[in-house]
Parts: structure tokens; C-alpha cells; sequence
């Protein structure tokens, strides 16, 4: 899916304990949940299997990406959603699915990494809005969130030119107009 489809109002899980559950997706300007071809690439490049993994899905939205995570097996998953109906969309459906792992946090992304204790996450997944210029700020904040080697997924309208500072990268791709990375952390 993306911002030009006008009739998706859900999306849906593509592999996992959860496959085939929907997700709904509010009609919200610059909702724009990540498609299920990057989706399915990226937990390709992850493996299927995240059991014992800890994630973060910043910049929630749907929250397909930290669903998908938890789906897949992932210990403990954090959701973080500025808009406070979106919010409420991802609590509901987390109780749904009996996602005991998802925590949802109604807060502003940037400001919750910013204050977030160091080392808690093994993966986290940026995909801030399109017409912002949040994602390598965000990037930077994610940083100190990483355990040594950690993983950062970036998904943006332009493609990566080169790594942010402190990663390097693992893989790259595009789908449509969504240009998406895997980064590991550099650690010296």
C-alpha cells in the first residue's frame, strides 16, 4: 500500500503467528503504512524467526512494522505513536491479537529515544513521515538505543546516499516510491 491508495483502510500481516490478521489504518494525512513487498524483504533479510529479539517500531503509525516483528516472535515490542487515536488503534489491536509482548506509548518519537535508557533494543525500525526530515535525526537517536551490533531499519521517499555516522550498511532496496535499509550498528 501506499499514500496514493485511497481505498485501503487495513492492513494485513504477512507472516508469523499472525499472518493474515488486518491491521486497521486510519484515514490520518501521511499515514502511510510499509508496503507488504518491503515487509516481506525485510524480514527476509531479518529471518523469520525473532524469538528472544527486543524492538522498536518509532514512528508507529499502523504499526504494521513492530506487529510484523511480533508475529514473528520477537520478546518484547515498542510501539511509539505521537497521534493519540492512532495510539489507541494499536492498544486495541494488540489486545485482539493477545499481543502480550506489544507495549504501545502514546509520545513524541524523538523525545522518548532522546530520554530512553541506552542498549535496549537487538532491532529499530524508523519510518518517519515522508515529508519530514526526521529520518537521520532519528537515526542518530537510535544509536544509543542499539545493543552493540544492533540493527536499524530506515525506510524513506529518497535513497540512503551513505550510511549515517556509527553504521554501516547491510542491505538496500526500493519498492515503488519507498526506498528502505538495513543498517548494523558500527561498533570499533
Amino acid at each position: 500500500m501506499n499514500g496514493k491508495h485511497k481505498g485501503a483502510h487495513e492492513v494485513r500481516l504477512i507472516g508469523g503467528l499472525w499472518r493474515r490478521s488486518k491491521l486497521p489504518v486510519a484515514n490520518k494525512p501521511g499515514l502511510r503504512p510499509t508496503p507488504d513487498r518491503v515487509r516481506e524483504t525485510l524480514f527476509n533479510w531479518l529471518g523469520q524467526d525473532l524469538t528472544g529479539w527486543r524492538c522498536l517500531d518509532a514512528f508507529a503509525g499502523s504499526g504494521a512494522l513492530g506487529f510484523e516483528a511480533a508475529s514473528r516472535g520477537a520478546t518484547a515490542v515498542h510501539l511509539l505513536e505521537r497521534d493519540g487515536e492512532l495510539a489507541a488503534s494499536l492498544r486495541a489491536s494488540a489486545q485482539r491479537l493477545g499481543g502480550q509482548q506489544v507495549a504501545v506509548t502514546h509520545a513524541d518519537a524523538m523525545r522518548w529515544m532522546a530520554s530512553a535508557g541506552p542498549q535496549q533494543f537487538e532491532l529499530v525500525m524508523l519510518d518517519p513521515p515522508f515529508d519530514s526530515q526526521l529520518l537521520l535525526p532519528a537515526a542518530a537517536l537510535a544509536g544509543r538505543l542499539l545493543v552493540p551490533t544492533g540493527l536499524l531499519y530506515l525506510e524513506s521517499a529518497q535513497a540512503l546516499v551513505q550510511p549515517p555516522a556509527g553504521y554501516e550498511s547491510v542491505r538496500a532496496s526500493r519498492a515503488g516510491a519507498v526506498h528502505f535499509n538495513l543498517l548494523r550498528l558500527h561498533c570499533p
